[in-house]
């Protein structure tokens, strides 16, 4: 459930951004495969926390990443721009390119030969595509292609969202829905009690505090990659409850 609560009056927000002009990267060359949505861990939840991509607003142009790319959860949420390449049987004429949002780790198989089925194994570049984004630039029959890439920046709607979980002894949030290059790097929150708390990541873009926040007004502070930080004063009001969503602001 997402409550795009209004905040107080009194409540601020201010935008520190930086770095956006160098989000548009060189092509790089890799492999892409998709995997079907029954098997796509993403859809429900996958390696990033997300849970229903619908609902955290990232639809079906998604794909998982190898452990390459996806440097341990510090990659979710990242924007990737694809196009398939050199091989005139499986890529779609002109080789028109999709962009795609990090949500999912693809695991390595060491037990198969990197060419052959082991595709996601350290050091390979590789994306592991939604079926609906890998048709975006190959034939559904194609097992692996090469394809190139580059990081772009992220296209949302709305503001940064902020799902409040934990307990008494400890807060984290997953944050969806983010702007500029997507990949979050650090996290502060901020009780009416506190001062700002740096929050560690607990895994994909799920992040924690060793803090109770509870009967508190929460604010938070996000830098991404590319150096951009925004801060959303009083997003969650005092009477927040665990699992729910409130919405603050967005890079530009």
């Amino acid at each position: 459930l997402l409550f795009n609560l209004l905040i107080f009056s009194l409540a601020t927000q201010k935008i520190e951004e930086g770095g956006d002009d160098n989000l548009l990267e060189e092509w790089r060359l890799a492999s892409a495969t998709y995997v079907k949505e029954n098997q796509l861990s993403s859809i429900t939840g996958g390696a990033c926390g997300y849970g229903d991509l619908d609902e955290a607003g990232y639809g079906r142009d998604t794909t998982g990443l190898s452990s390459a790319l996806f440097g341990r959860g510090s990659s979710c949420g990242a924007c990737f721009e694809i196009r398939c390449v050199d091989h005139i049987h499986w890529c779609l004429q002109g080789s028109p390119s999709i962009t795609v949002t990090a949500t999912d780790f693809c695991a390595p198989n060491w037990g198969l030969p990197d060419e052959d089925g082991g595709w996601c194994n350290f050091p390979r570049e590789h994306f592991e595509m939604s079926v609906a984004a890998f048709a975006g630039i190959a034939k559904s029959i194609a097992n692996v292609v090469p394809v190139q890439y580059r990081r772009v920046k992220c296209q949302r709607k709305g503001g940064m969202r902020f799902t409040v979980t934990g307990s008494s002894y400890f807060h984290q949030v997953l944050i969806t829905n983010v702007g500029s290059d997507g990949e979050i790097t650090a996290v502060k929150v901020k009780g009416l009690r506190t001062g700002w708390l740096s929050m560690g990541r607990n895994w994909g873009q799920i992040w924690q505090c060793d803090a109770d926040l509870r009967g508190q007004p929460l604010s938070f502070e996000v830098t991404v990659r590319s150096g951009g930080t925004v801060t959303s004063y009083g997003v969650a009001p005092s009477s927040w409850q665990f699992r729910q969503t409130f919405e603050g602001k967005q890079f530009v």
